[in-house]
């Protein structure tokens, strides 16, 4: 079963096929791209679409694969099987077509898994090697026998040239003798019937003892070949007619051997040439713009499915120019199979009737399709066209005669394929189910008296339901309008028009008939008010409530239209800020772990700083008469603190939480006095910050701010029952040779300043420094208010001032008290 050509034609598949034809390399897959035809199988149609996109994909990656010098040879070598002999330059091209499909061959072979019918087309080209390596020492690029064809060549055309030069020079001495330079016309040598001779003047022909082989017009020159370079002359030809049959002995012996593998060589080509056609149909996928549709299963007695087989999403007629093309969206079946587009004229119906007909053709002669992703179709048995004016003259046939004529036969086929009795053959070609069909008519049931146009073409649509096909129809009936809006399996489509440029949009909107807009065109282009409202007067009721219907279904779908339109814009805009908020969300996440790291960094850098401290307290304690108990719960006390700032440290994996101050009897106040539990030693409270929940401790002769969480009342006596008194000897400790006397605050915030100003200002008291500079910039003043608050009520600042001419306000310098 084949889809008619009068359809092929209709619908210009023709045309596609001869510009697919111009992507071709060779004359034999030319011809197949001539002669392409949409297959009527499903595994056909998808096995030739695979095919296709491998094809693409190959030359997406390597765009140089091609069959390379291939020929068509294969009336040359069934020639040389029936006895013929071949001249060199076929016998090249046929060595030339062999060794480029030895190559394609290994090339497709060592492809992956994404090329299974490529490499099995490779796998079925022959290797016929020995051929090919016998032309090649044989035949030269020119087509010439070469010399070493064989050594018999060989010594023959060294023979004749020999014999060559012989004669030539016999022929110089003869001619630039004294004896005959009177006789001679000129000094010349030519050749006359394949002999050397020399021009001799009529008037002497005495004196040169010869044959005469010809005469000028005049007859005043003779050519003469003299009797003494006869026998050279004879020697020479008789040489070349040995040469010339050993070579026509290679020739001969080279097609026998073209001639035995001729049918090889047939394969061969056509082989190359299949390849080759994929290779077209891919280049002209990729020149316009196509993609592969999806091939879907579909006929009449399936159950019904919610997505269309039918389906074009921005669809492109491919023989208009893709500046100027409008794409269309169209789909069939499912909640429809029939659609009736009406609208005005040259507003693009017919050109979407051809787009849908022509599309389905290509997809199943295995071409890919202009139009996007989703697209998808199924495979049509039936394609039927009936498009255009077909006036017959010679039939006496009008127009509508002509249409009548081509819509009966199409109903009578279509009536036919479905009532195929089972025992048939072609019954089975379907598997047991109706064959899909394809219907779209143009202008159906124009032609004739409208009313009777109408209620005919009602009649076709509803045959059309009836046999269960999908079809595409176009109209300007009003009562068709109505027909599909109340009809099940029938619906509305209409091409757009733009009433202020008068001009149709092409666009297809399916769902929505389309208005004749014949009175709205008038007034556009002037005419009288009063004309308009007469002419629409006459306008039967129920046709102007259909118009009238039409334009507020138009509108609605308009005001739905924008409505979504408006959605989406609202979904893309919540799509944006829900991106932003992920983004920001990141970046905390990352300040956050950034802030733990620092927080973990400085708490390692207080361990550090504290175990110095009890470093050079231990060092400077053993210069001083204290007990050893003292100094061996000193350091497990050390080790107590080095433990708990690695907890502290392991805390900070998670999000910290600081824990609230443990319930007390009595809020601690200035003068109490404590025990500093991360050390072990008592001190007495001489600052608290209720804020930071923190209060600065004098221990002996240090001062530390710690957190109420390390505090406890101390209870007046120390563990062995003595209460603890500190030495009478004053430990002082030694300067810390790294705290610098500039501190540089600038960039930070408010909230920073307090606990990392203090610790700084504990540093510089105990490595004995007199002043220190702060430096806090000038900016907005908030910074250098906020340090100097501080500074006014810390234990350890006797006094601070303005920079001065060392940085104005944007430095204070802070004296500290003695020590």
């Amino acid at each position: 079963m084949s889809i008619p050509e009068s359809s092929l034609i209709t619908l210009e598949f023709d045309v596609i096929r001869d510009r697919l034809a111009q992507y071709t390399a060779f004359s034999t897959s030319r011809e197949l791209a001539l002669s392409l035809t949409p297959a009527t199988d499903l595994a056909e149609v998808r096995r030739r679409q695979a095919l296709t996109a491998e094809a693409r994909l190959l030359l997406e990656e390597w765009p140089e694969v091609s069959i390379g010098g291939a020929r068509d040879v294969r009336r040359a070598v069934q020639y040389a099987a029936r006895g013929g002999i071949l001249d060199g330059t076929t016998l090249r091209e046929i060595a030339a077509t062999l060794q480029s499909a030895a190559l394609l061959r290994q090339r497709l072979s060592r492809l992956d898994e994404r090329f299974p019918l490529l490499i099995d087309l490779a796998n079925t080209l022959p290797v016929i090697p020995s051929l090919s390596e016998a032309i090649d020492r044989a035949i030269g690029d020119d087509g010439q026998v070469l010399d070493s064809a064989s050594p018999t060549l060989a010594r023959l055309r060294h023979e004749v040239r020999v014999a060559f030069n012989h004669l030539q020079e016999r022929l110089q001495s003869m001619i630039h003798s004294s004896a005959l330079a009177g006789a001679l016309q000129e000094p010349i040598i030519t050749v006359r019937n394949g002999r050397y001779v020399i021009p001799v003047k009529a008037s002497h022909r005495r004196e040169v003892r010869g044959l005469v082989h010809d005469q000028s017009g005049s007859g005043a020159t003779l050519y003469i070949e003299p009797m003494a370079i006869v026998e050279l002359n004879n020697r020479w030809r008789e040489l070349q007619s040995a040469e010339a049959e050993e070579v026509q002995r290679i020739l001969s012996t080279l097609s026998d051997q073209a001639g035995a593998a001729a049918n090889l060589i047939t394969s061969t080509v056509n082989t190359l040439a299949t390849l080759d056609l994929a290779f077209a149909l891919a280049r002209y996928a990729i020149a316009t713009r196509s993609t592969a549709p999806e091939i879907v299963d579909w006929r009449r007695d399936d159950p019904p499915s919610p997505e269309p087989p039918l389906h074009l999403t921005r669809a492109r007629h491919p023989l208009l120019a893709a500046e100027t093309v409008v794409p269309i969206d169209l789909w069939l079946g499912g909640e429809f199979s029939l659609l009736l587009i009406t609208g005005p004229n040259t507003g693009g119906k017919t050109v979407a009737l051809k787009t849908t007909g022509l599309l389905a053709l290509m997809a199943q002669a295995g071409m890919q399709i202009p139009a996007d992703q989703p697209s998808r179709l199924p495979v049509f048995q039936y394609i039927f066209a009936d498009i255009g004016d077909e006036q017959s003259i010679e039939q006496s046939l009008s127009t509508f005669s002509s249409h009548m004529a081509n819509i009966i036969r199409v109903l009578q086929t279509l009536a036919a394929a479905q009532q195929i009795p089972p025992e048939s053959d072609a019954y089975a070609l379907f598997d047991d189910r109706r064959p899909a069909a394809l219907v779209l008519f143009d202008e159906l049931g124009a032609g004739t008296d409208p009313v009777e146009g109408a209620a005919l073409a009602r009649a076709i649509i509803g045959r059309l339901l009836e046999l269960g096909v999908l079809g595409i129809a176009t109209t300007h009936y009003a009562e068709l309008k109505a027909f599909a809006y109340t009809t099940p399996g029938v619906q509305n489509a209409s091409v757009e028009f733009d009433i202020e440029t008068l001009a149709p949009t092409y666009r297809l909107s399916i769902g929505i008939p389309g208005r004749s807009n014949a009175l709205a065109i008038a007034a556009r282009l002037g005419l009288d008010p009063t004309l308009i409202e007469q002419a629409r007067s006459f306008i039967d009721r129920k046709e102007a409530q259909v118009e009238d219907l039409l334009a507020g279904i138009q509108r609605e779908r308009d005001a739905a239209t924008a409505a979504l339109q408006r959605a989406e814009e609202l979904r893309i805009d919540a799509e944006r800020y829900r991106d932003r908020l992920a983004a920001e969300q990141q970046a905390f996440a990352a300040e956050r772990a950034a802030a733990l790291e620092a927080a973990r960094a400085e708490i390692e850098a207080e361990l550090r700083e504290v175990r110095q401290q009890l470093r050079r307290l231990r060092e400077e304690f053993r210069t001083v008469n204290i007990s050893r108990q003292w100094l061996e719960e000193a350091d497990k006390r050390l080790a107590t603190i080095a433990e708990q700032s690695q907890q502290a440290v392991a805390r900070l994996n998670v999000q910290p939480q600081p824990a609230p101050p443990p319930p007390a009897e009595k809020p601690l106040q200035v003068g109490d006095q404590v025990q500093v539990t991360s050390i072990g030693l008592n001190g007495e409270i001489v600052v608290i910050d209720e804020e930071d929940q923190t209060a600065t401790v004098q221990v002996g002769g240090f001062r530390m701010t710690v957190s109420f969480n390390d505090l406890k009342r101390a209870k007046g006596k120390s563990d062995d029952g003595q209460r603890f008194t500190p030495s009478t000897r004053t430990v002082h400790l030694p300067p810390t040779s790294d705290v610098s006397m500039t501190f540089d605050m600038r960039g930070w915030r408010a909230a920073e300043v307090s606990d990392r100003l203090d610790r700084y200002l504990n540093d510089a008291y105990l490595a004995g420094l007199h002043q220190v500079r702060l430096i806090h910039g000038k900016g907005t003043g908030a910074l250098r208010q906020v340090v100097r608050e501080l500074l006014a009520g810390h234990p350890l600042v006797a006094s601070f001032s303005s920079g001065g001419r060392d940085g104005g306000d944007g430095v204070t310098i802070a004296t500290l008290v003695d020590r």
